[in-house]
């Protein structure tokens, strides 16, 4: 099986709302960048009564532009993939105005506990005053006006990552868990690799015909890009074991060598993935580190 082919043509087409499927706009943010692609989606699903997935980040042209998209149409739902800061603080706003009900996992949680005088290094990035009105269980519909969607627990990006599914048409809204033009960073301790790759395997035993993720375009054939994914991510975990054999000892020399080719801006996530990778490759016996493994241990077989 090969790696995924990656589809970078994509056309944000800001502050205006862009049919995706039936009863289903697109709206993308403009807060283009290194681990955002050309922006955050944001999904309107229903005809007169809709339900808003990833609202987006507090940014003032967004909420004017989704406000417009919006207008003449009853907001009963806002639906919250997960709290990185480029995804739910919107919420709160349009909330304030619509009086939608919020739903989502949950509010924002690492995948473990922080070790002693472990700093996480994406505090920043979490919006951790994030606090749905639902707190969704895996497999529960919520049901709106001619849309129902399944909330699908798909921790491994974060801990309360959801994706959902738009029931009886085959649309899963993947937001950052399958992304078409870019693996998702998978970074402890809000992250965990083998969290990540379970999640794949759940989503493989479905039988959607597109994604539609929280950057960058639909993914088509969905089955056969997760299995690209897990390749690409087995590869990864390859190459880490490797230069773990050849007397690399720090995440450090592992990144300027795995990463090579890889744009500098992403090194920092680049060592976050890495640090997934070994965390599951301790827990699997396969390499060892005194204490638990961190940013900066030092790893051996």
């Amino acid at each position: 099986m090969n790696s995924p082919s990656f589809n970078l043509a994509f056309q944000p087409a800001y502050g205006e709302p862009v049919p995706v499927a039936n009863h289903v706009q697109r709206l993308t943010v403009n807060n283009p960048g290194p681990l955002t692609f050309h922006g955050t989606n944001t999904y309107i699903v229903g005809d007169r009564s809709v339900v808003v997935i990833d609202p987006g980040p507090d940014d003032d042209s967004h909420f004017e532009a989704l406000t417009r998209a919006l207008a003449g149409r009853e907001v009963t739902h806002i639906a919250v993939s997960h709290t990185h800061r480029d995804h739910s603080p919107l919420a709160a706003r349009l909330k304030e105005l619509t009086g939608a009900r919020v739903i989502a996992e949950g509010p924002h949680r690492a995948a473990r506990p922080l070790y002693l005088g472990e700093i996480n290094p994406l505090a920043e990035s979490a919006d951790t005053a994030f606090m749905p009105d639902q707190v969704l269980a895996d497999g529960e519909v919520v049901h709106g006006d001619g849309w129902a969607l399944r909330a699908l627990a798909t921790p491994g990006h974060t801990a309360n990552h959801m994706a959902f599914a738009l029931e009886e048409t085959g649309i899963v809204f993947s937001a950052d868990h399958v992304m078409g033009w870019a693996t998702s960073i998978v970074a402890p301790p809000d992250g965990a690799m083998a969290d990540y790759m379970a999640s794949l395997d759940r989503l493989l035993l479905r039988d959607d015909r597109q994604f539609l993720p929280g950057h960058g375009g639909p993914v088509d054939n969905p089955a056969a890009f997760m299995r690209g994914l897990k390749t690409h991510r087995k590869m990864r975990e390859r190459a880490v074991l490797e230069r773990v054999r050849q007397g690399d000892r720090t995440i450090a020399q592992m990144v300027r060598v795995i990463y090579r080719e890889t744009d500098p801006r992403l090194h920092g996530a680049a060592a976050l993935s890495v640090l997934a990778h070994l965390e599951d490759l301790v827990a699997q016996g396969r390499v060892r580190t005194e204490g638990p493994p961190s940013l900066l241990g030092v790893y051996t077989q």
